[in-house]
């Protein structure tokens, strides 16, 4: 074994050396392409290689390129090492153009997006989204021209409508947000605060007619302490209110005015003056700039000897046949027409024959499903840690330690955190005696010392995440005990989860401690800015270090557990996007309602509603966006489904039953609809994203003998459910083990089969896939 092994190294050590001639002439490295920067750690020792990695310092032979690519996009421009590189243009076939500076195959910098519809965007851009300064042009006339982030305005801006009313004011994720001044077309306007695209808060509503109203609004209308005045100089001031509760004031005749003036005027009719005064809704923007995928066609410039050489997802050369589909890489978000031969590559998730299925295929399997049946029960998950358990006293040291955290006096935190909170040194030490001390209470665990890693940041967090500290000491700390996992997890670590399953403990080596702490001031502002963010929630990290000769230390971090729900959690699915060892190897009879599926094992496409669906790729383009910052691989969609019909016998019930495939529509058995029951609710604007969704599944057939296509083909069957996901997994950084197995797998599988790959090719492929398993309900 141990001659096989360095047989198979030197293989790979000859292979290296023949290639590394030819990557480093397209700067590109056996281990990837960017790593971002990392905090410098006091214990790992890098070489000056990686520090030039980490930092981005690559060199590209840029030339300019013109052709059209086998989908029927055309690009002319700069060009470097297989992708738009400098200035170009970029022709997309359903009409979408992009003129401008690209940096490694996005949009960045400034540059011109321009629709089929007829509306521009003029302006800067960041790794493929409008972000910056920039004007946007609607195909009705309307412009915006001011600060963008993330395809969304977010800053100060001016808008101009098409019916002829402006805005000029502050913007927060495309909604006017803070203070702003609107006008309507016949010179009224209003000039205030703003809250989510309403008038809300303190501000002065003049009407081209002279009179004023002045004082607080909510949702769009006034509401409490205000005065409404006339030109005559007259006013009445008091309360409103559009319902007429607490509503009372008083009217102060101008001194100079002769009779009754305005003394009979109802309040109430302020709210009528206003009924014809409506914010204008924007144009609603089909398909952003970076939703759109780009059909990379590899350039001829290295000569013929190039046809024997194929390039991995992180841009290495490896020696090979080329196959029709290698030539053809697609990338960012969006569809694609591609229409190039189809020779199947293992795992090559990006390429169209991966969801292409023959008609023929798909009338043999549909005619061998068997009905869908709800996975059989699970015991309730884990071994509770009672008296005698060889984990019974690291438990006590935690829950001590955890009581010890959240109860101790802290001043009030303000959401405005100083960069010191962040620093990875900002930790406190406390020694737990088994005698107890002053600051500790007895206990009858060992001697041990306690840890807490950035107390403010995570303290504040939980404020953020509103949990309210008792009832998290409670779950974390009461009387009921915690339930150890039966086994760990593939990283080795263990799983503890609270008797309420609420929360979920999970030991922790020092590189992901490390990878934690270097992350947490983008974590923290990007759940501060995103509400809706799929991260995982984390709510505290600690260590615990025995003391003794033994000094065993044990570092671990709480989150939230994503399946605490009122629902049952049918089905488990951890979604990379990647093919290699993507499925559970478990028969469809041992599957219980807690057995993780992977990409392999799905069967179904996932359906919300149209503003559900809209968030969802919002978010998700957001989420990836900041992990690809900072560096980090590896992470997964977690899917839970709960089907909301099952019949007695156990059988999942579709709420209806249409098939594509020839006479096939006619062929079952009529099922029973519950398309009245369980509907979402009518107001879809309080789901919460992720959590507990109403959406439908529709069922999926895969090819026969083709066990590694990742999305099988609807055949029109759908399922009324809930839905739970989030992102998990998010402290796996692309280190020198992660290169080492790419490089390594990549010489015995196709190299976009496999998950270790660079963080940016990761979240493109993590996107493109995730994008594709979940759809708009039509």
């Amino acid at each position: 074994m141990i001659g096989k092994d360095s047989g198979v190294m030197k293989a790979w050590e000859a292979t290296m050396r023949k290639t590394h001639a030819v990557a480093k002439k397209r700067a590109n490295s056996i281990f990837g392409t960017i790593s971002l920067a990392h905090v410098a750690e006091e214990e790992d020792n890098q070489d000056d290689y990686d520090d030039q990695e980490e930092n981005g310092n690559e060199v590209y032979e840029v030339y300019l390129e013109e052709k059209v690519l086998p989908n029927g996009d055309y690009y002319t421009g700069e060009w470097a090492n297989n992708f738009p590189h400098g200035l170009g243009k970029y022709l997309w076939i359903d009409g979408c153009m992009y003129v401008g500076d690209w940096f490694k195959g996005k949009t960045k910098g400034k540059g011109r997006f321009s629709w089929p519809s007829g509306a521009t965007y003029e302006g800067e851009f960041k790794n493929g989204f409008m972000d910056g300064t920039g004007t946007y042009t609607g195909c009705n006339g309307e412009t915006y021209k001011g600060q963008w982030e993330l395809n969304l305005k977010h800053g100060h801006g001016f808008k101009s409508y098409a019916n002829g009313d402006w805005f000029d004011g502050e913007w927060k994720k495309d909604l006017q947000d803070g203070e702003g001044r609107y006008e309507w077309k016949d010179e009224s306007h209003y000039v205030g605060e703003w809250r989510n695209g309403s008038i809300w808060g303190k501000g002065s509503f003049v009407w081209a007619n002279g009179n004023v109203f002045e004082g607080f609004w909510e949702d769009g209308l006034p509401k409490g302490n205000g005065t409404f005045k006339w030109p005559d100089g007259s006013f009445y001031e008091g309360n409103f209110s559009k319902d007429g509760k607490d509503q009372n004031g008083t009217y102060h005749p101008c001194e100079s005015a002769e009779g009754e003036g305005h003394s009979e005027w109802d309040p109430q009719e302020l709210y009528s003056e206003l009924s014809g005064y409506l914010v204008c809704p924007a144009e609603k923007v089909q398909v952003m700039p970076s939703q759109k995928r780009l059909a990379v066609w590899r350039s001829a410039k290295a000569g013929e000897s190039a046809k024997n050489r194929r390039m991995s997802v992180d841009g290495r050369v490896s020696i090979g046949l080329e196959r029709p589909t290698d030539r053809l890489q697609l990338w960012d978000g969006g569809e694609s027409d591609a229409s190039s031969a189809k020779t199947p590559t293992m795992g090559s998730d990006l390429e169209e024959d991966m969801t292409a299925l023959r008609v023929d295929d798909a009338a043999e399997n549909l005619g061998q499903l068997q009905p869908l049946k709800a996975p059989k029960k699970a015991k309730r998950q884990g071994e509770t840690i009672c008296k005698g358990h060889k984990n019974y006293e690291l438990m006590l040291n935690l829950q001590l330690g955890i009581r010890h955290s959240v109860a101790r006096p802290a001043p009030t935190a303000s959401l405005d955190l100083k960069p010191s909170a962040f620093d990875p040194k900002e930790k406190v030490w406390t020694r737990f005696p088994p005698e107890g001390s002053k600051y500790t209470p007895p206990h009858p665990s060992c001697d041990f010392k306690w840890k807490d890693y950035c107390p403010v940041v995570f303290r504040t967090l939980r404020k953020l995440f509103m949990v309210d500290p008792a009832d998290y000491m409670l779950s974390l700390c009461g009387n009921d005990a915690l339930r150890e996992l039966s086994s760990p997890g593939k990283s080795g670590s263990f799983f503890y989860l609270t008797n309420d399953d609420r929360y979920m403990i999970k030991t922790m080596k020092k590189a992901e401690v490390k990878v934690l702490l270097r992350l947490l001031p983008a974590y923290y502002n990007h759940f501060r800015d995103h509400k809706n963010t799929l991260l995982t929630k984390y709510y505290g990290l600690h260590c615990v270090k025995l003391n003794g000769p033994i000094q065993k230390k044990v570092r671990f971090i709480i989150m939230g557990n994503l399946f605490c729900s009122e629902f049952i959690t049918h089905r488990r699915y951890d979604l990379k996007g990647s093919s290699l060892g993507r499925t559970s190897d478990k028969p469809e009879t041992e599957i219980s309602e807690t057995t993780i599926l992977k990409d392999l094992d799905l069967n179904f496409l996932f359906q919300l509603e149209k503003s559900q669906f809209e968030d969802f790729c919002r978010q998700v383009d957001m989420d990836c966006e900041i992990l690809e910052q900072e560096g980090i691989m590896d992470y997964s969609l977690l899917v839970g489904i709960f089907f909301k019909d099952i019949s007695p016998e156990g059988e999942i019930i579709p709420i209806q039953s249409r098939t594509p495939v020839g006479d096939l529509e006619n062929e079952g058995t009529p099922h029973t609809s519950s398309e009245d029951t369980d509907q979402p609710p009518s107001d879809l604007s309080r789901v919460m994203l992720g959590v507990n969704m109403p959406a439908k599944v529709e069922r999926t057939v895969r090819r026969s003998g083709c066990e590694l296509q990742l999305i099988g083909e609807p055949i029109g069957e759908f399922y009324n459910v809930a839905l739970t996901f989030g992102i998990i997994d998010i402290l796996q950084d692309y280190d020198i083990s992660k290169k080492l197995e790419h490089a390594y797998k990549s010489i015995q599988y196709d190299p976009t089969s496999i998950s270790a790959v660079d963080p940016i090719q990761y979240s493109r492929r993590f996107r493109d896939f995730i994008l594709r398993v979940f759809t708009e309900n039509s």
